[in-house]
């Protein structure tokens, strides 16, 4: 069994001749290192890690020194991992790992070894360790590193404030409208689709950062997607439900109440990749209702899947398949985990250290706060999504994917797009987002823009910060060249999609005063109930 394992194991070696070099310059580096040390008249070293950052450390010789020589360690063992040579996703692997190990042996990780925690200490006379082990025994209770004070938000009161009311729902969805704000309004709606892996109002956090009220603002009828947070009895739900359901539903309810043959629609993140999915079943069946799209840092071709490419293989595939792949929920908890790993000095040391080492309170802050309330989904479509777009990579090509019994190709879908990927994303590499102009048969107008996949993507038009690039070379036959010839912009590139959008207004008209229509009159005040339900607690959602 032993030499069965062993000959599945993905092949890996590093080139002697490389391990050598990197051991002489550790070597040399250490020398120097344990030289500088033991010479008292020299100052300590410098500690350019935001870790270190603290005036404990450099006050005291010994954690400088050990903080320093942490840091050299690191180093090697980072370039350790880069001299791997083997296939692609094992090194990515191998760095992954390395990278994970590095971070949790941090000096700063341990009461013993970091002074600024120990110095807390004895200046609070422990009450800060007291708070500390009180901070951690919460956390066990709740099942997660708290990373902001979760009683601080209350969605529909301080977050999603945005008026409106649900004008739809079924089980997969509640369908949001949102009150106009302008006297006259598009006649063409505008649906906005946000992943279903969150709480869609990441969209609509406060009022001065909201992407609905900037699109309300600019005279759209807006609609939005609210997606269930699966419990028990939606354990069964597929991609093809979520399709169906989800996004086609919408957009003919919205088509409907906005009394127009086409809407306009955004999806964003995996939103974006059922938004399209959705538009090319449409577009196999004749139907073409959306007259403009727009991609906000969407996977469509995921040979360059970011990040979250470590995860994905085909034992790991098969694995949920046979545990969630026909009836199961994949849990709000388990994916929390694996995104905070991706960033795990962001998202987990850094509060492990202030939480419970310093024994401070998270402070309240919106954006971790929606970060912090996960969503849990039906296994069937969790596996499928994986198999079928990150293992497979079968939505890039024509007719692989069948959904709701057509074949998909995206590039029957025809209508002028906007494409927005973010410069320093790794869920969605901008790379992997320009990819998708090759993929789509009409206009296209890709825009980068400054900092990560939320940071960049919620770049509000009125605090107007950052930077955008824009017209780089259509002849371009990659994504670094394009950035070369393309032009940076300063500000939020939520003007520039506005401007784009006004062509697809379809006209005006004067905004509605009421909403939904006499098929779908109001249901409840935005923002529903579907966004309020936690993941892990019992069912208690209203009947369908």
């Amino acid at each position: 069994m032993a030499a069965a394992v062993a000959a599945g194991m993905p092949a890996w070696h590093i080139d002697p001749s490389r391990l050598m070099s990197l051991q002489a310059d550790y070597a040399a580096k250490l020398q120097k290192l344990w030289a500088d040390f033991a010479s008292p008249e020299l100052a300590v070293p410098a500690l350019s890690d935001k870790r270190f950052a603290s005036p404990a450390w450099s006050e005291q010789r010994p954690f400088a020194w050990n903080a320093a020589l942490y840091l050299l360690n690191a180093e090697f063992m980072r370039h350790m991992a880069d001299a791997v040579d083997s296939d692609a996703l094992t090194r990515d692997r191998i760095r992954f790992l390395t990278q994970q190990w590095v971070d949790a042996m941090s000096p700063a990780n341990f009461l013993t070894t970091n002074p600024d925690a120990q110095k807390k200490m004895i200046e609070t006379q422990g009450e800060s360790l007291r708070k500390g082990l009180e901070n951690m025994m919460a956390d066990v209770s709740r099942g997660h590193i708290s990373i902001t004070d979760e009683s601080a938000f209350q969605v529909g009161v301080n977050v999603g404030l945005s008026p409106g009311a649900v004008v739809f729902r079924n089980d997969v969805i509640e369908l949001i409208q949102y009150s106009p704000s302008t006297q006259n309004v598009g006649a063409r709606p505008l649906l906005l689709v946000p992943p279903f892996i969150n709480k869609y109002y990441i969209l609509d956090l406060q009022p001065d950062n909201s992407l609905v009220a900037h699109a309300v603002g600019q005279g759209h009828t807006v609609f939005l997607v609210s997606w269930i947070n699966a419990q028990p009895e939606h354990a069964s739900l597929t991609w093809d439900d979520y399709v169906q359901r989800g996004v086609i539903d919408a957009i003919e309810v919205a088509r409907a109440i906005g009394r127009h043959d086409t809407i306009n629609a955004l999806g964003f993140c995996v939103g974006g990749t059922i938004l399209a999915t959705a538009l090319a079943v449409l577009a196999a069946r004749g139907q073409r209702p959306v007259a403009s799209l727009t991609l906000m840092t969407t996977l469509l071709d995921f040979e360059l899947p970011g990040s979250i490419g470590v995860f994905v293989d085909q034992s790991q595939v098969a694995w949920r398949e046979q545990t969630i792949g026909e009836r199961g929920i994949m849990s709000a908890q388990d994916l929390g985990t694996t995104f905070s790993f991706l960033r795990p000095n962001d998202l987990v040391w850094n509060y492990v250290v202030s939480n419970y080492l310093k024994g401070e309170s998270p402070p309240a802050f919106d954006l971790l706060f929606w970060n912090a309330d996960g969503t849990n989904l039906p296994g069937p479509l969790y596996v499928w999504y994986l198999r079928h777009m990150y293992l497979q990579n079968e939505l890039r090509v024509p007719g692989a994917l069948t959904c709701l019994g057509e074949k998909v190709d995206l590039g029957l879908i025809d209508v002028p797009t906007y494409i927005f990927g973010a410069r320093e994303d790794h869920i969605v590499l901008w790379q992997a987002a320009f990819a998708s102009t090759r993929l789509m048969s009409n206009d296209v107008r890709f825009v980068l823009g400054a900092s990560g996949h939320i940071a960049g993507s919620i770049n509000s038009a009125i605090r107007n910060r950052r930077s955008y690039w824009t017209d780089g070379s259509q002849q371009a036959d990659t994504a670094e060249k394009w950035l070369q010839s393309a032009t940076e912009h300063p500000g939020s590139w939520w003007i520039d999609w506005s401007t784009w959008l006004e062509d697809f207004k379809g006209g005006a008209r004067r905004a509605p005063t009421q909403l939904g229509d006499a098929a779908h009159p109001p249901i409840e005040a935005a923002p529903g109930q579907y966004v309020k339900v936690k993941a892990g607690n019992p069912s208690s959602l209203p009947g369908i």
